[in-house]
C-alpha cells in the first residue's frame, strides 16, 4: 500500500532520526535475536509507562487537590517522548515507517468496521491479518 508525499517522508525521517539517536545511545536494534527483542520490548514498554505517568501528571486529575494546573506544554512534550519510545518499539519488532503506516491503515479500517457493526463483542481474529 504505502503512502505518498510529505506525510510519509516525515514518518520515514522520524524513523531515521530515532535510529540515529538509538545508535548514539549505543542501541542497535537491527538483526537482534528474540531474547534481545524481548529485553528491548520490555525496556520500551516500561519507559512508555513512565512517560504515560508523566503525561497524567501534566493534567489536573487529583479531584481533591485544588493547587493543580493543566500543564499543556509539558503534556505535549510527554506525547513526543512517548512517540520516541513507540518508534523504537516498532523498530525493535523490525517495523519500518512503511510497515507502521500500512498496519495503521489496515487497523483503522478494522476499527471502522467494528463501529459499523456495533462492536458488541470482542473479536481479535478480525485484525490477525494486519
Amino acid at each position: 500500500m504505502g503512502a505518498s508525499g510529505g506525510v510519509m517522508d516525515k514518518l520515514t525521517r522520524i524513523f531515521e532520526m530515532q535510529e540515529e539517536l538509538n545508535a548514539r545511545i549505543g542501541v542497535d536494534l537491527k538483526g537482534i535475536d528474540e531474547e534481545e527483542q524481548t529485553k528491548w520490548i520490555l525496556n520500551y514498554t516500561r519507559a512508555m509507562q513512565q512517560e504515560l505517568a508523566e503525561l497524567t501528571d501534566s493534567v489536573p486529575w487529583k479531584w481533591w487537590a485544588k493547587y493543580q494546573e493543566f500543564d499543556k506544554q509539558n503534556a505535549k512534550v510527554e506525547v513526543v517522548d512517548l512517540f520516541h519510545f513507540l518508534v523504537s518499539l516498532a523498530q525493535t519488532l523490525g517495523m519500518t515507517a512503511d510497515d507502521v503506516f500500512d498496519a495503521y491503515i489496515a487497523k483503522n479500517k478494522v476499527n471502522h468496521e467494528r463501529q459499523d457493526s456495533g462492536y458488541t463483542e470482542k473479536n481479535e481474529a478480525d485484525s490477525r491479518h494486519i
